[in-house]
């Protein structure tokens, strides 16, 4: 397994199609560095191509979950922008580097595979943009939320507030984001973000574990079907969705998974699907 300097990649578990990736820079509450904008596709690139891995566990190391972009990195970008007199081809430059950190949270969405957030602790700024783009999102109880950008002088860029209307409503992303305000877990359930609160951090990785290994155990097809088709249809119209998936299953439906499913529910046992 590749080596990262803000990453861990860990499989729990010998044989389980869980595998977790951590946020790996505890003593800088997770915070985002500019290595992290280059490891974390690459992570989610390898993930993807492994037909050993059937879900990722997407989660922090340390006291909390992410605290947000590292000033250090923002400073850097700022002052790359300024260098140079002409201000067209700054902002050119300034644009492409956007981008680039933008394609970074993005790869969540690419991953065929589940990705799950689990959060503890602090979520902030750039940690929000990372969970609105995971595909199932669990918190606890000491977890607290913030999209800060707008308190550094920042509209938030990338993916916040593109997302999160979609997942808690346009006004409740709209008051967050102009806010800026703490939310805590529980809020974030009532909200929407989150779709259940543990009392603990061991409490939330033993629920979430559960939850993946019973996503990991469904047909492989299916369930990358089921995250591209849903992530699809979102800039769908209805008619354009329906017609995306027929298409979809035109392709996909009739296969090994499908046979070994319904031969599986006849005989009353556990289906066992081939690797992806």
């Amino acid at each position: 397994m590749e080596k990262f300097k803000t990453l861990e990649i860990v499989q729990k578990t010998p044989n389980s199609g869980v595998f977790h990736l951590y946020l790996n820079r505890p003593s800088h509450r997770n915070a985002l560095s500019r290595d992290f904008f280059s490891e974390f596709p690459n992570a989610l690139a390898a993930l993807d191509q492994n037909p050993d891995v059937k879900v990722v566990v997407l989660s922090g190391a340390g006291a909390h979950f992410c605290a947000g972009i590292d000033l250090t990195t923002l400073g850097s970008i700022s002052d790359k922008s300024l260098s140079g007199s002409d201000r067209g081809r700054a902002g050119e430059k300034l644009r492409r580097e956007i981008k680039l950190l933008q394609d970074a949270v993005t790869s969540i969405e690419r991953c065929r595979k589940p990705v799950i957030a689990a959060i503890h602790g602090a979520c902030i700024g750039g940690g929000v943009d990372i969970v609105t783009a995971c595909d199932v999102r669990y918190c606890t109880e000491d977890a607290f939320f913030s999209v800060k950008e707008v308190d550094l002088a920042i509209t938030a860029d990338l993916g916040s507030l593109q997302r999160l209307p979609a997942i808690v409503g346009y006004g409740h992303a709209m008051e967050l984001a102009l806010t800026g305000r703490r939310f805590s877990g529980s809020d974030a359930k009532d909200l929407g973000l989150v779709s259940r609160i543990f009392g603990s951090k061991e409490e939330m990785d033993r629920g979430v574990t559960l939850v993946a290994e019973g996503i990991a155990s469904k047909s492989p097809l299916a369930v990358t079907g089921t995250k591209a088709v849903l992530l699809r249809s979102r800039d769908l119209t209805l008619d354009q969705g329906l017609d995306y998936v027929a298409t979809w299953n035109s392709s996909m439906l009739v296969s090994d998974d499908l046979t070994e499913a319904i031969s599986a529910h006849t005989q009353k046992r556990n289906p066992v699907f081939s690797k992806l």
